[in-house]
């Protein structure tokens, strides 16, 4: 049962939909892929302004939550970003270190997780799988199209199951 009397929460991602990766693609294009050095770069993403925008202006009636496929040795990192870039406090959802799951299995796990109590009004994801997951499952889904798709994050997400 949820709790109406709290305000509805909005779910944010992150890489490719608030952050921009671009600059740190070529650590995926390289084989082994070079994960430390991915995640390592991720304080010097620039913000995407349209994600930007969509999560203060989310913030005015609801709750925000973070939710990434970022491992949680990242958080330091992450959550020193968000603060850099003055983006509301939020929750941050992260995935485990070991974790390898692709993240439509992850992520959706963790919405159904948050509205067990609370109403999710929308998740906000670049994830086209993540996307489809969500909406069959019922969610309402904004799709993030404003960053430059990388066909190698999109292979690491699904099979390899890291960001």
């Amino acid at each position: 049962m949820t709790d109406r009397s709290r305000r509805p929460l909005a779910v944010f991602d992150l890489d490719n939909t608030l952050a921009d990766t671009a600059h740190r693609q070529r650590f995926l294009e390289r084989r082994p892929r070079d994960w430390d050095a991915f995640f390592a770069a991720a304080p010097q993403d620039p913000p995407l302004a349209e994600g930007v925008a969509m999560v203060r202006e989310s913030a005015r009636e609801c709750e925000v939550v973070y939710l990434t496929g970022r491992p949680e040795r990242c958080r330091r990192d992450t959550l020193d970003w968000l603060e850099a870039h003055g983006l509301p406090e939020g929750t941050v959802h992260m995935r485990g270190d070991a974790d390898r799951r692709p993240a439509r299995y992850t992520k959706l796990a963790i919405l159904r997780r948050l509205a067990r109590t609370r109403d999710v009004r929308v998740l906000v994801d670049d994830d086209e799988l993540v996307c489809e997951d969500a909406r069959r499952a019922g969610f309402t889904v904004v799709q993030a199209r404003w960053a430059t798709p990388s066909g190698e994050l999109k292979a690491a997400q699904e099979r390899e199951g890291r960001t």
